[in-house]
């Protein structure tokens, strides 16, 4: 899952793609690349950030989406949005998955446009919102913790007719770095769900706090991450480095046979 921010603020590539014809060039470079999965954002979920209007989100991802559709109707794109107002005009548009952070805590309604549409859903753990998750997060055991709200909002949707859900741990959504790295470890746990794993942990706090380098240094921590998680269990890397996250899928198979 290649990543697309069409925002001027996100926390690794802000500004990178506001123009049309640059978001279209980056989508389908990804897709060259071997991306099986264009995920546009058209607001930031960084720590600290604040919501935008509906409608702004919508005029920014729109044009994007039906650029992209009109080129290639094949193309299998995702939104990450939490709001039912906005995954409405995407999956219209031609949208085929809802990737939500919010488990559709901050928008219920979220989960009858889904339902309705009959809509893959990513549904991710986070604690808080943006603007306040890195605050202070507590967890008792994080693995358990998480674990035990993805289980019981797995049920929610299943009461909403949702029942094509890939499951996300929220890396650094409302975690500590070491609670990332429990994640990390513990990720196989989460098959007990019986969805598919995600795992986004693109250039994100975890690695270059580690590391000790700015943001756009992480790259090579960022590739050596997503291999501990696809050893780990995952189904999907979510990225902004396709080409390297293909190798690591690609050696898996001689990994771990």
């Amino acid at each position: 899952m290649g990543i697309l921010n069409v925002t001027p603020d996100s926390f690794y590539d802000g500004g990178q793609f506001l123009d049309l014809e640059q978001a279209q060039n980056h989508a389908f470079l990804m897709i060259e690349q071997g991306a099986k999965i264009i995920d546009i954002g058209g607001m930031t979920s960084k720590p600290g950030s604040k919501p935008i209007s509906v409608q702004e989100e919508i005029d920014r991802i729109l044009p994007i989406v039906e650029l992209l559709i009109s080129e290639n109707n094949q193309i299998i794109l995702s939104l990450d949005t939490y709001r039912s107002e906005v995954a409405k005009a995407g999956l219209e548009a031609g949208i085929s998955i809802i990737n939500d952070i919010s488990a559709c805590m901050i928008d219920p309604d979220l989960a009858e446009v889904v339902a309705y549409y009959k809509a893959p859903y990513i549904l991710m753990h986070m604690q808080n919102k943006p603007e306040n998750m890195q605050l202070n997060p507590i967890y008792t055991d994080v693995t358990v913790d998480v674990l035990d709200f993805l289980n019981e909002r797995i049920a929610w949707l299943h009461n909403k007719g949702i029942w094509d859900i890939v499951v996300d741990p929220g890396f650094g959504f409302g975690k500590t770095v070491e609670h990332s790295y429990t994640l990390l470890n513990e990720l196989s746990a989460f098959k007990i769900t019986g969805c598919p794993i995600l795992a986004g942990v693109s250039h994100k706090s975890m690695i270059n706090k580690v590391l000790e380098v700015p943001v756009k240094e992480s790259v090579f921590g960022t590739t050596a991450v997503e291999m501990v998680a696809l050893l780990n269990g995952a189904s999907i890397i979510r990225t902004h480095n396709v080409v390297s996250a293909l190798q690591c899928i690609k050696l898996l198979k001689y990994v771990n046979p």
